[in-house]
């Protein structure tokens, strides 16, 4: 069964409704981080990101935000979110990998964070960094959903950067 599908809704002993899900094979009661980033709303997400959460609905509520931001990045204020939560993602994965891949079944997701935040850096012109990105992603044995995968993108990067040189 899958995570997202291990959601439930239970009564309480006082019959108020509770969310749960399974994190790591238990059943824990949802918190403000895991509302937040399956809501959609980037206003709840940004509210919730200093909450505290496991791991795993930390990397969501983070790559969610980083998501939303990156579909806005053609204004100045959103762009500057989607670089600040993917470097806060960026940081924090080597501690969110790890329970994230045992959440996972022993394999990580496709992070699209790191996907996201190598374009915007390649936008604004910052082509060692983005390729950084792309090594990290690799590191990791990430792909990115296109053919070519991170290996290619760094390719494409290195041609931006001498087409700019």
């Amino acid at each position: 069964m899958g995570w997202i599908s291990s959601l439930f809704k239970s009564k309480t002993p006082e019959e108020n409704p509770k969310t749960f899900t399974l994190r790591q094979g238990k059943s824990v009661a949802v918190d403000e981080a895991f509302e937040a980033w399956t809501s959609g709303d980037l206003e709840l997400m940004l509210k919730a990101v200093n909450s505290k959460t496991n791991p795993v609905d930390r990397h969501f509520l983070l790559q969610s935000i980083v998501g939303e931001t990156y579909k806005l990045r053609k204004e100045g204020k959103y762009r500057n979110l989607c670089i600040k939560y993917s470097e806060k993602h960026m940081e924090e994965f080597p501690v969110i990998a790890p329970a994230l891949k045992d959440e996972m079944g022993g394999s990580l997701p496709r992070i699209s964070t790191f996907q996201h935040y190598a374009t915007v850096l390649t936008e604004n012109l910052n082509f060692d960094e983005a390729i950084d990105i792309c090594k990290q992603a690799i590191s990791y044995g990430l792909h990115d959903s296109t053919k070519s995968g991170f290996k290619g993108r760094i390719i494409r990067i290195q041609k931006k950067a001498e087409q700019n040189a």
